[in-house]
């Protein structure tokens, strides 16, 4: 696996990124957002794993997901897996990381 890098984004939170591309990031420790392509965004939300993003409502792509216990923890986890495999997947392993 790639090394998952974590830095902060423009807004303070705690962005996780493949090369310099963001998968994701942390609002404090309740909310993680992060973007998906439409067709798995609507999976995604019709199991409930995601919601819109407060930001971008009724927009498939840009999601949410609370945190608040530990099995939210781990679903936020493996989104952002779910993430990095799809872009590792399409665009490969970064050249720093390769």
């Amino acid at each position: 696996m790639a090394r998952l890098k974590v830095g902060t984004n423009a807004r303070g939170g705690d962005a996780f990124m493949v090369g310099r591309r963001e998968i994701g990031h942390l609002h404090g420790d309740h909310a993680l957002h992060t973007g998906f392509p439409k067709d798995l965004w609507t999976e995604l939300k019709a199991k409930g794993r995601i919601v819109d993003h407060p930001v971008f409502p009724g927009k498939a792509g840009p999601a949410a997901r609370r945190v608040e216990d530990e099995s939210d923890v781990r679903d936020a986890i493996a989104l952002l897996r779910l993430n990095y495999d799809r872009v590792v997947a399409e665009r490969g392993l970064p050249a720093e990381a390769a």
